[in-house]
This record gives structure tokens, sequence and C-alpha cells, in this order.
């Protein structure tokens, strides 16, 4: 096995995910077929294969990217504007970590 159940419980308190023994024990399983997989996948032969940078490629009537374009940035208080609480020049957001 890869992933030890062990490992589960310490990527999820990393992540403050509350899991239970049912729920680790299926993440532990799950998360070994994945890098099982990804083992196989390994094994294939890629040296004939051109790296690619992007998807995408370059031809006027298919690309998808707009035209990068210079404008004038928001100002701060444009950037507040729509925001629920809005304070000292910056949005304030709930405290998220408890620990």
């Amino acid at each position: 096995m890869k992933i030890t159940e062990q490992e589960v419980r310490y990527v999820a308190g990393l992540a403050n995910l509350d899991l239970t023994e049912d729920e680790i024990h299926r993440m532990a399983r799950e998360l070994d077929q994945i890098l099982t997989h990804m083992d196989k996948l390994n094994e294939l032969d890629t040296s004939q294969v051109e790296p690619m940078a992007q998807v995408l490629y370059e031809a006027e009537e298919t690309a998808t990217l707009r035209e990068d374009v210079e404008r004038a940035a928001l100002s701060n208080a444009e950037a507040l504007a729509n925001a629920p609480l809005p304070g000292a020049g910056y949005f304030k957001v709930p405290k998220v970590i408890e620990r």
C-alpha cells in the first residue's frame, strides 16, 4: 500500500477536514488505487512524444485566447464597491483557521 491511513489522517488535518474512520479507510484505498494507476501510466514509452508547452496551437480562426490589451487597473474603491464587508481599504473575511 502506497498511502497509509496515518498519512490520510495527516493530510486531512492539514486540510482541516474531520474524516470518519470509514472515510479514512476509503480515502486510503482510493488514493492507493490512483497511485497504482499512475505507476502503470509511467510504464508507457513516451520517448517519441514531443513535449507540449500548451494545448492551444497557433491558428487565427481557432484561437480561443483574447488579445492582451493594456487597460487601467481598478481603483481600490472600485474593487471594494461590491464587497459584502469592506474595511480599511481591504476585503474583510471571516476567520477560517481555528487552531
